[in-house]
């Protein structure tokens, strides 16, 4: 992801496979500044490996999601992603890339 100062990195696994309205693939944190990230979509997450420290942007709830935890995220949230070192998320969001 091109954010200026955060190390975080998204990869694809499953783009919409078969027409389906939903991609899938892993979202790695490294300690460094905060990604802040506004969903368009819905989307879930399972954390593989490591801590995530999220705050939502709307309300300033934080949680601290570590590995095995599973998140929901609404389309309209904004979440401030943070971690102590290096995490790992699973994630699928209801998104489309089709023309």
């Amino acid at each position: 992801m091109s954010v200026a100062g955060s190390k975080a990195f998204v990869g694809d696994t499953f783009v919409n496979p078969g027409g389906a309205e939903i991609c899938s693939g892993f979202f790695e944190l490294f300690r460094s500044e905060p990604l802040i990230y506004e969903y368009t979509y819905d989307e879930t997450k399972f954390v593989v490996e490591g801590e995530f420290v999220l705050t939502d942007m709307a309300t300033g709830q934080v949680v601290h999601a570590a590995q095995g935890d599973v998140l929901f995220f609404p389309k309209g949230t904004t979440v401030k992603f943070e971690t102590p070192g290096h995490a790992i998320g699973f994630y699928a969001g209801h998104r489309s890339f089709a023309p």
